[in-house]
């Protein structure tokens, strides 16, 4: 009975120094299913999952991490961390390591069905918005004879992180034009940043990225070695891609986003912002509303945020909108 005595008051006194004195607490409350009030009444740190350092999910994460503590006067202490993106950002997010992530909406999908090569099992997420849009960018090297996905047969081919958004998109368009990712390309699972500069020294023949418009990393790339890269049109490949999920849709890159010389069809999916299906739904609502209140200062931190619409914001299915967020777009 001592030793569990013991264990009780060290709990109470962790308890009482993470909430006592002014009131701060580390982690964020679960939901208790009460009223939202769209504020929170403790000083509560959150901590956002983003993706490589190079994309559109870094830059305007730390920039949404610093508006989240503007907006709140320091209430909420954000901080963004680079990471892989879409699918250990999920993963990592169930775990409790972060208590906001970045997606793509095909891979949050998975997750909540417990579909694709990586969700086994339903994980427990829901969404607080959907934002901007992700185009698929695939590009490759003028001297390395590739006018379409099949022709990166035998070809180093750089697929995005492990457990990225980008990787799930390139094994399935992969597969979409008859090659299997495992055997026949020599793939390259690299970041960003390495597979540019891959693809400006010729390590790397073909690439894949999902990002929005303009991605820092791609405009670098374009800027630098114009004239030994170029897109390719993947639009013909949509159809067999919607029967995997129905997510994806047509889009096109604008010529002047990278300055090419025409614009470039491609296969868009939208992005979402996730948290674990038990958060407070008042810290729900106040990270939702920072979205909106400060959508100026994110699009300053990259244009992509432009993309971020309250009139689509609710359109997240199959991921269930979280409570508190629905509040927030009412």
């Amino acid at each position: 009975m001592t030793r569990f005595a013991t264990i009780a008051v060290a709990a109470a006194v962790t308890a009482a120094l993470l909430t006592g004195c002014g009131g701060r607490q580390d982690t964020p409350t679960a939901d208790t299913g009460g009223e939202i009030t769209c504020e929170v009444t403790q000083e509560t740190r959150v901590s956002i999952a983003t993706g490589n350092a190079t994309g559109v999910y870094y830059a305007l994460g730390n920039a949404y991490a610093e508006q989240i503590s503007a907006a709140t006067g320091g209430k909420v202490k954000a901080t963004a961390a680079e990471t892989g993106a879409s699918v250990q950002n999920i993963q990592q997010l169930v775990q409790g390591q972060y208590q906001v992530a970045f997606s793509l909406a095909d891979s949050a999908a998975d997750a909540v069905l417990g579909a694709g090569d990586t969700f086994k099992e339903k994980q427990p997420i829901q969404a607080i918005s959907r934002i901007y849009t992700n185009y698929t960018q695939v590009i490759v090297r003028n001297g390395a004879n590739i006018n379409s996905i099949a022709d990166m047969r035998g070809k180093r081919v750089s697929t995005g992180s492990p457990k990225s958004g980008t990787e799930v998109i390139a094994n399935r368009l992969l597969q979409s034009a008859g090659l299997n990712p495992d055997s026949d390309i020599s793939a390259q699972r690299l970041d960003l940043t390495k597979t540019v500069e891959g693809m400006k020294d010729g390590s790397v023949d073909a690439m894949f990225w999902s990002g929005g418009l303009p991605t820092p990393g791609i405009t670098d790339l374009f800027t630098t070695a114009k004239d030994s890269v170029k897109f390719l049109d993947i639009a013909d490949q949509l159809d067999k891609m919607r029967t995997v999920n129905p997510v994806y849709e047509q889009g096109v890159i604008p010529a002047a986003t990278y300055g090419l010389p025409a614009d470039v069809k491609t296969i868009v999916v939208p992005n979402v912002l996730l948290v674990r299906d038990n958060i407070d739904a008042n810290l729900a609502c106040v990270l939702t509303k920072v979205l909106f209140d400060r959508k100026d200062q994110l699009v300053q931190a990259n244009p992509a945020a432009k993309g971020i619409d309250r009139a689509t914001a609710g359109n997240t299915n199959p991921v269930p909108l979280n409570r508190g967020a629905e509040h927030a777009l009412k």
